[in-house]
């Protein structure tokens, strides 16, 4: 089995993103996320521009919202796994995602706007991960206080994008 079908162990991430990872399917991971990019730009082109406003409650996120949290979200978790399979030192900060999603500003761009970033961004991540070697995806570091391997972080930018196209469909569209 290759080190992006190993679904990672229990000691591989914090308990909390296990959550995440094991909304993951098995396999290959980059198969997951290559298809997970398609789909999920599918289910966002499905929303309408004067949908994409919307909040299911007034204090929770806008759609827009919710869609500049999970291209930030990915962004960061890429940038941990290239910063560990590099083997660079240092242990990297913890990141609030309502203080980003209030700075971000989401709501003035257009959904598809977002759309189109979502995709660049998941082609940057799938071309990140497909070019690791074999050795660096056990690579790991430390992120928020707790250690992170370079595999885990890839099964968790494509569990948190499941929960929030669950969220979007549940919550949002249902």
């Amino acid at each position: 089995m290759n080190d992006f079908s190993t679904r990672p162990a229990a000691d591989e991430a914090a308990e909390y993103y296990f959550k995440y990872i094991n909304a993951v399917a098995d396999g290959d991971i980059l198969a997951t996320l290559d298809q997970q990019r398609h789909d999920t730009v599918a289910l966002l082109q499905s929303v309408s521009e004067s949908r994409a406003g919307y909040r299911y409650e007034p204090e929770k996120w806008s759609i827009k919202e919710l869609v500049g949290h999970i291209n930030d979200s990915e962004r960061l978790f890429a940038s941990r796994a290239l910063w560990f399979a590099r083997s660079l030192p240092g242990a990297l900060p913890s990141f609030d995602q309502e203080i980003a999603v209030k700075a971000a500003g989401s709501d003035e761009l257009t959904l598809a706007a977002l759309t189109h970033e979502f995709d660049a961004v998941r082609g940057a991540t799938l071309d990140l991960f497909r070019n690791l070697g074999s050795e660096a995806w056990s690579r790991d570091g430390i992120a928020s206080d707790y250690r992170f391997t370079v595999r885990a972080l890839a099964w968790i930018i494509a569990g948190h994008v499941i929960h929030h196209s669950r969220v979007l469909r549940e919550r949002y569209l249902g």
